[in-house]
């Protein structure tokens, strides 16, 4: 494209159209969609557009770079720039099985992701983001933690928390820190996945105690205790992994007691306590001498940052949990985490927590108006646990869905032992793009309303 061609694309740029730079990306966009911009036509200097336009460079060089992050435009040098040829998809798979943050409307992560580091790297030496750091995070990492966990417990002694890696990682320092090889944990019929691979990995032997519609049962909590002699009872008591399932307060109650009684030390894994609408109070708050509390920002930011905020009110505890940790994992990246600290104390992570929330819920509506009566969600968080028609299995149908380009999660994923659920966990963020989420959704409905066939795989 010419430059003197400019005016068959260039936006009006309207005074509450939000942001003057998203205004000209989406025009770009719409301009490539429809034809008026075709692969291999130059655009004019960004210089150029600006008088055109009559915005600042720099607005033009943000529009720029969020229609190269939007795939439209490629730089060829002192050439210039150029619309670029559309991105060949490899594959066509629409992602249900991993339990992801959706990306929030309204929110630049970009922008927000560019003026944290700015902000980091402003009011921090280079140096010691690039150094070597004790495990536990700095102190203002854990005062970050304190606010962060503000919402659960009101105000807390940043001492008491230790900064982790992610919370997979905390859920490893604390196996190694309550029990030895050979010990028995506790945990509901399904669970979090990450549980079983590291009792396996470190010789621990998971057993399950039942639950009901409210989550483990107390009194099979009581005789698990006393037959077993468990290290530790893991919990995930808020939107639990997979079931959704958001135990009740009196219910947190009643097993914080039975572990008081029993001297047992309970893993509360709450990665969703924050996305829930108004969650009871954590285990952590009932039997605060018992309970390691374990939040991630994974689940409600992004995974990128793995940052995990644990709380252990006992000092030779923490240390204990210190050490295991210190053994496969030294310190949380300090980059990260300063990013981390950076977000939560100046209010961007609240902001962007708010935004997943939203858009959590908006696409809980979007699954419930298509998936009908087979819907049971709470209506929050990130994920939906689908029991299936009796004409299906979770694996069977894992694999049907599968075969049309879905990828959703079997409840075999999420067992303890003992048999499973006939169901299986879709989730609802992965799918960034609202529309191709309920392409996946409506093509689910209408192979779950199919009886199945036979599926084979082809030998090549």
């Amino acid at each position: 494209m010419q430059d003197e061609n400019l005016t068959t694309w260039l936006p009006r740029l309207a005074m509450h159209g939000g942001p003057r730079f998203l205004q000209i990306a989406d025009a770009l966009q719409a301009a490539v969609v429809d034809g008026s911009l075709k692969p291999g036509d130059r655009l004019p200097p960004q210089r150029q557009l600006a008088t055109q336009l009559a915005v600042d460079l720099t607005t033009i060089t943000r529009a720029y770079d969020e229609a190269r992050r939007r795939n439209l435009l490629e730089g060829r040098g002192a050439r210039g720039t150029y619309v670029a040829a559309p991105k060949v998809e490899l594959t066509s798979i629409l992602d249900l099985s991993m339990n992801t943050p959706p990306p929030p409307d309204g929110v630049d992560f970009d922008d927000l992701l560019k003026q944290g580091l700015s902000q980091v790297l402003m009011r921090a030496d280079p140096e010691l983001l690039m150094t070597y750091h004790l495990a536990g995070g700095s102190d203002s990492d854990r005062k970050a933690g304190a606010r962060w966990l503000q919402p659960m417990f009101g105000d807390l002694d940043p001492r008491q928390l230790v900064v982790c890696p992610g919370a997979q990682a905390a859920i490893a320092a604390s196996i190694l820190a309550l029990t030895q090889p050979g010990d028995v944990i506790l945990a509901e019929p399904t669970t979090y996945p990450g549980l079983r691979a590291a009792a396996a990995q470190f010789g621990r032997h998971l057993v399950a105690v039942a639950a009901d519609k409210h989550g483990m049962v107390p009194e099979m909590l009581e005789q698990a205790c006393r037959l077993h002699q468990p290290g530790l009872v893991f919990l995930n008591p808020t939107l639990q992994n997979p079931t959704a399932v958001t135990m009740p307060a009196r219910r947190r109650q009643e097993l914080a007691g039975i572990v008081q009684r029993c001297n047992v030390r309970i893993v509360e894994d709450d990665p969703y306590w924050l996305l829930a609408d108004a969650p009871p109070p954590p285990i952590a708050s009932f039997a605060p001498e018992q309970v390691y509390y374990i939040s991630t920002l994974s689940k409600c930011l992004t995974p990128g940052l793995r940052v995990a905020f644990v709380l252990i009110r006992d000092a030779q505890e923490r240390e204990r949990f210190l050490a295991a940790l210190r053994s496969f994992a030294l310190m949380v990246a300090p980059l990260t985490a300063a990013l981390a600290t950076q977000w939560i104390l100046d209010g961007s992570a609240d902001g962007l927590m708010d935004g997943i929330r939203n858009e959590a819920r908006l696409r809980h509506r979007m699954a419930r108006d298509i998936l009908a009566g087979r819907y049971s969600g709470a209506g929050d968080g990130l994920h939906v646990w689908l029991e299936l028609p009796a004409y299906w299995n979770s694996s069977q149908l894992a694999r049907a869905a599968d075969s049309e380009g879905i990828a959703v999660t079997p409840a075999e994923a999420f067992a303890t032992g003992g048999g499973s659920v006939n169901a299986i966990r879709i989730s609802l963020g992965s799918i960034k793009d609202r529309g191709r989420l309920r392409a996946g959704l409506q093509r689910l409905s209408q192979l779950l309303a199919r009886r199945p066939e036979s599926f084979s795989t082809a030998v090549v």
